[in-house]
């Protein structure tokens, strides 16, 4: 007999406890597991940036996610207004190969259009290309470091 799939939801950050718990994933995941320096994990756009959450039905945290838009997100984008910058996805050990990672970018995605924007770029990991790509993202430009791991711009338009 097999597990029922994890129920859980995506929303947009409103309050200080989802925030919270946004923080404390991307500690976990990017800090803890890819040993991230905490002081470059949060930076001056985490004030502005709408921040996605997924939950579980039983209220834990499942994963997270930013957008940037706007003049936040040109030094990511190459300058285009038109395109928002996905950032700081992370879901918990516990909730990856379930979906949430890929409801987190839709979510994301959806906010951008709800914002005015064409398209969508991120930097992904390289492990993580064939992620971005099943979801319509395509890579472009040289591999590059930060934070000391390998990355690739990719971009989609929404």
């Amino acid at each position: 007999m097999t597990a029922a799939p994890l129920a859980y939801a995506t929303r947009t950050v409103t309050d200080e406890r989802d925030r919270a718990a946004c923080f404390q994933l991307r500690k976990e995941v990017f800090v803890g597991e890819q040993n991230v320096p905490e002081e470059i994990e949060y930076d001056v756009y985490d004030a502005d940036a709408l921040h996605v959450i997924a939950v579980a039905a039983d209220g834990t945290a499942l994963g997270t996610g930013r957008l940037l838009h706007g003049a936040a997100a040109t030094a990511h984008t190459g300058g285009d207004l038109t395109v928002g910058s996905l950032g700081r996805l992370a879901v918990s050990r516990e909730a990856r190969g379930l979906g949430v990672g890929a409801a987190l970018v839709r979510a994301i995605e959806d906010a951008a259009r709800d914002n005015g924007l064409a398209a969508v770029d991120l930097h992904a990991q390289t492990h993580a290309l064939r992620f971005y790509e099943r979801l319509g993202y395509e890579p472009y430009g040289p591999e590059f470091m930060d934070a000391g791991i390998r990355h690739r711009a990719m971009r989609r338009t929404i």
